[in-house]
C-alpha cells in the first residue's frame, strides 16, 4: 500500500485538492484509492507523533492508527492531505531557514508508516508572493521578526527538497509549481492520485471557479462542451486564455514589503526560474510541468 502525504506547501492549495479528490471519493475507492476526511487523521497524526517523539512505530500503534484513518481492510493508495504537516505558517521560515523542521518531519512521518510505502507531495512557489503571503498569516506583526534572519534571495526550495530526500531516501517527492496549478489541475489531481489517464475526476474545474469567478468558469465549462479540446495543450491554452480574461485580477498580487522594490521582486522570480531547473533535474523528484 502507498501512503500519499500532500504537505503543502502553505498559502499553495487551500484544501483545494483534497476537496477535489473527495468529492471522487466513490470511484477513487472502487480503484483502490482511498480519501478520508482530515478530522480522521490530521489530529490522530499529530498525536502519535508527539508519543513517539521520533520512533518508528511499533506494529500495533501502525495498525491502530490505520483502522482510524480508513474503515477498508485493504488498499492500494491512501491520500492525506494537510499543509502543516511539517509546521505551521508561522514557523515555516524560521531560524534563518525554510521550513527548518522538514526534514526530520518527514522522516517521523516515513516512520509512522514504516511498512507501506510513502510518498510526498508538494506545491512550490515563487518567494516574491510566496513570502508575503505567509507573512500576511502569521502573528508576527514585524516583517524582520517573521523572516528570523533570513535572506530571501537565499531561499531555495531545492534546499528544502534535498534536506527532505536526504533524510528520506525510500520516500520520492512529487513536485510542482504553484503559479502552473490552474493550467495542469487535472494533471496534478492524476499525478496524485494515480488514476489511468481516462479517468475524469468530477468537479475538476471547481478549482478555476475561485480565480475566475462562477460566472467565468459557466462560459469555460460551456466552451469546453461545445469545443472539446483534442489534446492537453489545447485545453491548457483554452483555459489561460479564459484565466487572462475573467482571472487576471484575482491571480495578481500587491507586494507591499519594506524594500521590496520592483527590481528586488523581478530578482528573486529570477532565481525562483533558476532554482526550478535544479528541481526538475533532482533524482527522486517528479516535477510536473504543464
Amino acid at each position: 500500500m502507498e501512503i500519499v502525504l500532500h504537505v503543502g506547501a502553505h498559502s499553495t492549495d487551500e484544501d483545494n485538492l483534497l476537496k477535489c479528490l473527495y468529492k471522487n471519493k466513490g470511484p477513487l475507492e472502487e480503484r483502490g484509492i482511498i480519501v478520508p476526511e482530515p478530522s480522521r487523521y490530521r489530529r490522530a497524526i499529530r498525536e502519535t507523533l508527539q508519543a513517539l517523539v521520533g520512533d518508528v512505530a511499533p506494529v500495533d500503534v501502525q495498525e491502530t492508527l490505520m483502522d482510524s484513518i480508513m474503515d477498508q481492510d485493504r488498499a492500494d493508495r491512501v491520500i492525506l492531505s494537510h499543509e502543516s504537516f511539517f509546521c505551521v505558517p508561522g514557523r515555516s521560515i524560521n531560524d534563518g531557514k525554510l521550513y527548518p523542521t522538514a526534514s526530520f518531519k518527514a522522516a517521523r512521518l516515513r516512520n509512522l508508516f514504516s511498512r507501506e510505502d510513502v510518498r510526498f507531495c508538494i506545491a512550490v512557489r515563487n518567494f516574491a508572493t510566496f513570502i508575503p503571503a505567509l507573512f500576511e498569516r502569521a502573528q508576527e506583526p514585524n516583517f524582520e521578526a517573521f523572516l528570523d534572519g533570513a535572506d530571501p534571495m537565499a531561499l531555495r526550495w531545492s534546499e528544502l527538497i534535498t534536506r527532505i530526500r536526504t533524510m528520506v531516501p525510500d520516500a520520492p517527492i512529487t513536485v510542482w509549481c504553484n503559479e502552473d496549478t490552474p493550467l495542469q489541475w487535472p494533471h496534478i489531481l492524476q499525478a496524485i492520485a494515480r488514476t489511468d489517464p481516462g479517468f475524469r475526476f468530477d468537479g475538476e474545474n471547481d478549482f478555476l471557479g475561485t480565480i475566475m469567478g462562477r460566472g467565468g468558469l459557466n462560459r469555460l465549462q460551456s466552451y469546453l462542451e461545445t469545443h472539446p479540446p483534442q489534446s492537453e495543450g489545447q485545453r491548457q491554452r483554452i483555459v489561460a486564455a479564459f484565466l487572462d480574461k475573467f482571472g487576471a485580477d484575482a491571480m495578481e498580487q500587491e507586494i507591499d514589503l519594506p524594500g521590496w522594490s520592483e527590481a528586488y521582486v523581478s530578482q528573486l522570480t529570477e532565481l525562483y526560474d533558476r532554482d526550478l531547473e535544479l528541481l526538475d533535474a533532482m533524482p527522486g523528484v517528479t516535477f510536473l510541468t504543464p
